[in-house]
């Protein structure tokens, strides 16, 4: 039997300051069994989106977890941005992916708004499948008016009642909150600097307008260029490349033409392939005559290999941020094993309830570090990026002092996640040990051992960043959260301690 596993992609109304991103984000990651996928941030609209899959109690949990932050962090009195918005979280959608229909995602969307309208005291909306009446199936008709309009319209037009939580708005705003199939966050931008075109390209191509079928569409003007901000609700009926040559013909009526285009989060891999097909007119193509289709599962076994011998390279990527979050990997997975041979054992059947528990704990905390590898050699980077550009004028001094500052943000929050991570596997790493296969007490043990290296090295990362910027209070934040990690992983490695001397004899 197929596990369930639902995907969920809510939208933020923040994309200028990294570390109210970053917090949403970790409330996410610290939900056991969730896997997050990407995360995209966008200043030009002051918005980001982030993705996550996971079971659904868990997706569920996240969900309520990062709403709850963002209306602690995010206050809508003072955000501004192209995109419309009528709260901090302002939608959150549930994707089924497998083992799972429409109907468990609406079930699940409907729970979730009663207990953010409970608990939160935000007002929610339903909307796509989990919309309670026709007229709030559209995402656009929710907002109408955006957080603004509806600070009023809430409490005077019964139409606009929410369908759970207060009539009221506070400073986070509303949340919408459904079900929906996969789709596409996709903009186009054109050559031109007048957003009325963009708007009447939105309008020809989008269906409401009589366009193209299961495309939503806008005309926006983003940082003085025309964009068209399209969702393509279903992309096997409306193919991506017919999209594209839409927008292109009219914008070409106008006297415009595409510039370049941009994805919000992720996209389906048929999609893109489907697009590459269509532009190059392969008859007969089929997706396994994709070499990197082919050579996947080879890949996946040489990966361990292909990493140290990057890591041997002589350049700077990937290096020690990146080595440490490999080493808590790699401690997540020997505690996946630990709990997953306890579970297995009926000696030990009183505990295979918590022993699954911190099983797919550690296998979230994996996927997390795992992802932390690549991000922190990308992170570094970005430093080295910006520490490049031209400084010969006070100008372009000033824009890359700000490239530099916010770079070196990015590059201090990914070892803190790291450091974040590792202390919670030592966490579980004490678990099991003290209850876990007595018989596998050394691999608990060592995944103790590289969970602390982790934590040791991706903390010296966040100190060495943190020295280099300008914002202090950012890198007080920083040095406190990393100082609380290493508090939660003292107090866990002496419990291992005491554990692997109790029940094997040893010191470690």
């Amino acid at each position: 039997m197929t596990e369930p596993l639902i995907e969920c992609i809510p939208n933020f109304s923040e994309g200028r300051r990294p570390e109210v991103i970053e917090s949403i984000r970790a409330a996410i990651a610290s939900v056991p069994g969730v896997m997050v996928l990407d995360l995209h941030q966008d200043a030009d609209h002051n918005r980001s989106v982030i993705t996550f899959a996971g079971r659904p109690e868990s997706v569920a949990e996240a969900a309520f977890a990062a709403i709850a932050r963002a209306a602690e962090v995010i206050d809508l009195d003072h955000h501004q941005g192209e995109h419309p918005r009528i709260g901090a979280t302002d939608v959150v959608p549930f994707v089924p992916l497998a083992g799972l229909s429409m109907d468990d995602c609406v079930r699940l969307a409907r729970e979730l708004g009663r207990r953010v309208g409970e608990e939160l005291g935000i007002p929610v909306y339903f909307y796509e499948a989990a919309a309670t009446r026709p007229a709030r199936t559209n995402l656009e008709t929710l907002r109408r008016g955006e957080y603004e309009g509806l600070r009023e319209a809430i409490i005077t037009d019964p139409d606009r009642a929410p369908d759970a939580g207060p009539p009221r708005l506070g400073k986070a705003g509303a949340t919408v909150i459904g079900a929906r199939a996969p789709l596409i966050a996709y903009n186009i931008y054109l050559s031109t600097s007048d957003v009325q075109v963009a708007k009447d390209v939105a309008r020809a191509v989008r269906q409401s307008s009589g366009g193209l079928a299961f495309v939503k569409a806008l005309g926006l003007e983003v940082d003085g260029q025309a964009q068209v901000s399209m969702n393509l609700t279903n992309f096997m009926q409306t193919p991506l490349a017919v999209v594209v040559d839409r927008v292109g013909s009219e914008a070409a009526k106008r006297g415009a033409a595409i510039a370049r285009s941009e994805l919000v989060g992720l996209i389906p891999q048929a999609a893109l392939v489907d697009a590459a097909a269509w532009y190059l007119r392969l008859e007969g193509f089929r997706a396994d005559q994709i070499l990197e289709v082919r050579l996947q599962e080879a890949r996946q076994a040489e990966s361990a290999t292909g990493f140290l011998d990057r890591l041997a390279a002589p350049t700077a990527t990937p290096g020690g941020g990146s080595a440490a979050a490999y080493a808590g990997a790699m401690a997540a997975g020997l505690v996946a094993m630990v709990a997953q041979l306890t579970r297995g054992k009926k000696k030990y059947e009183s505990v295979h309830p918590q022993m699954g528990m911190i099983a797919a704990q550690a296998a979230a905390l994996k996927e997390s570090l795992s992802a932390s590898v690549e991000q922190d050699s990308r992170a570094f980077d970005d430093v080295m990026e910006a520490l490049r550009l031209p400084k010969e004028s006070p100008e372009q001094a000033q824009v890359r002092k700000a490239a530099i500052e916010r770079a070196t943000h990015r590059a201090a929050l990914v070892p803190l996640r790291v450091a974040q991570d590792a202390a919670r596997v030592l966490e579980l790493a004490a678990e099991t040990a003290a209850l876990g296969n007595v018989n596998a007490l050394s691999d608990a043990a060592s995944a103790g051992l590289l969970a602390g290296a982790c934590l040791r090295a991706a903390g010296l990362n966040v100190l060495v960043n943190a020295k280099s910027v300008e914002d202090r209070r950012a890198a007080e934040s920083w040095e406190r959260d990393l100082a609380e990690a290493r508090r939660a992983a003292d107090q866990a490695e002496a419990r291992l301690q005491e554990s692997v001397v109790a029940r094997g004899g040893l010191s470690i």
